[in-house]
């Protein structure tokens, strides 16, 4: 993981003539030599195999990772000139999703990004359910810049920033002191200038008194409130905010402003903090947590109620001057973001490129939030191919403002990538200047942390003919 970690400096004027030599021609030699030889020169790094306007997709094929730290499936698209382009399905998605979207684009040219987008886009949806379109869409975007021989972001019109700032939570822990120390020692002093905390009714739910109408969420009639994320059915994870009717007590808020209250002191208030898994309550709880939260200045609350409920966010946004913010798991700006910023039913928009339907349109969502005065977070747990993604879309987008790195300690998630490929540098990524997603991938650690019933990019020639029709009207 080290040797992904740049330590900050930049090349001397030594380095950069000793590489110019080494290339083949002295620095002293180019300025003397005749121009078409200096063109020679430079253009001999430029990728001559391909032909863009001949290049024809001619498969698609799965690997799926796990412990990345989620289970990952990641998309290979490749092409008759010998060119592959990598995607990922978001994390803990169905690799499902992308397979059937092969058959829609087998022996189309790859570098035809919008017109593929137009063709997949109907087969994708809110949730996971974005992110075969979302990897077909990357892998995509990543063959256009390794056909020109040139990085994602240019493709996109060209940059605005350099590097792109990282913000990353931390491990909870059931002690505010332990959890503060924790996130000081493994996230400030390592240099992140912008961080989360999962905190919220999870972290009360057994102090008796703290909650209110916990009892029944439990289909064994124990007192004790599950996990926001449990699968089991018409249990609390599984039941929609507006429908759990529970509250927090004014004893649990004393709790929860606990937690926050050391963690400003432990940190400091020059670093951005944002809280995020605060529980499925409803408007008025969420209004009373954010009101109460107000004096430690938190950078936002994210998804305190589902993203769907548009006039619920408006509501609590309009009651607190704690920002708010959601997005994760919205698929599209047309039938998704468009309403929440029409509506400035938030402070800032938050979409996951594996949810949202890819590079483009995560800039198209952030374009549209910046002309409603929004500003854009990125969200992220996945793979690397989706985080440098999200790094090229990032930089493309003016009013971007932080990634999430979700791997920060996950050696098996920097083991994916090349070592010559910096992923922190002083709480920024660098963006690639390589052509593509601009990395290149490790085929043996993807080897290594395949799941058991995934092979290495094996055939998929049951997924090669389309069997409905497609057309959404008649």
């Amino acid at each position: 993981m080290s040797n992904k970690i740049n330590n900050g400096k930049g090349e001397d004027r030594r380095t950069f003539l000793k590489k110019a030599s080494l290339g083949g021609l002295g620095l002293g030699s180019m300025i003397m030599n005749p121009y078409h030889n200096q063109i020679e020169h430079i253009t001999s790094t430029v990728n001559r195999s391909s032909s863009p306007s001949e290049l024809k997709i001619t498969d698609m094929r799965i690997a799926e990772v796990d412990g990345i730290p989620f289970r990952i499936p990641i998309i290979r698209i490749d092409t008759n000139q010998g060119i592959s382009g990598y995607g990922e399905v978001r994390d803990d998605g169905d690799p499902r999703y992308a397979l059937m979207l092969k058959s829609r684009i087998l022996g189309e040219n790859p570098c035809n990004v919008e017109k593929l987008f137009k063709i997949i886009r109907q087969f994708g949806f809110h949730g996971r359910q974005g992110g075969g379109v979302a990897g077909v869409e990357t892998a995509l975007w990543d063959l256009a810049g390794k056909a020109y021989g040139v990085p994602v972001y240019q493709l996109l019109g060209g940059k605005y920033r350099d590097k792109i700032r990282l913000y990353a939570d931390t491990a909870g822990a059931r002690d505010p002191k332990v959890f503060a120390d924790r996130m000081k020692k493994t996230r400030v002093d390592k240099g992140y200038t912008a961080l989360k905390m999962d905190i919220g009714i999870g972290l009360v739910a057994n102090i008796p008194g703290a909650l209110t109408n916990t009892y029944h969420h439990s289909p064994q009639g124990e007192r004790r409130l599950q996990s926001q994320y449990s699968g089991t059915p018409d249990e609390y994870g599984q039941i929609d905010h507006p429908f759990t009717r529970i509250q927090i007590t004014e004893k649990g808020l004393d709790k929860i402003e606990e937690f926050v209250s050391v963690m400003r002191d432990t940190i400091g208030y020059e670093i951005p903090l944002g809280i995020d898994h605060t529980g499925h309550f409803d408007v008025d709880e969420a209004i009373k947590l954010a009101r109460r939260l107000e004096p430690y200045t938190l950078s936002y609350m994210e998804d305190l109620v589902a993203w769907k409920w548009v006039d619920k966010w408006k509501q609590i946004t309009n009651s607190t001057t704690t920002p708010t913010v959601t997005g994760e798991d919205i698929f599209g700006l047309e039938g998704g973001f468009k309403e929440l910023i029409d509506k400035q039913a938030v402070n800032m928009v938050h979409p996951d490129l594996g949810s949202a339907g890819g590079i483009l349109e995560t800039k198209r969502i952030g374009d549209y939030a910046e002309d409603g005065g929004i500003g854009m977070m990125l969200h992220y747990a996945g793979s690397p191919i989706g985080f440098f993604g999200s790094v090229h879309a990032a930089a493309a987008t003016q009013n971007f403002m932080w990634l999430e790195h979700h791997s920060v300690e996950n050696d098996a998630w920097y083991s994916l990538i090349s070592d010559d490929t910096v992923v922190f540098d002083e709480g920024y990524v660098p963006v690639p200047e390589k052509p593509g997603l601009g990395f290149e991938l490790n085929e043996e650690a993807i080897k290594a942390n395949l799941t058991e019933d995934s092979g290495f990019f094996e055939p998929t020639p049951e997924w090669d003919e389309p069997r409905s029709w497609d057309r959404l009207w008649s």
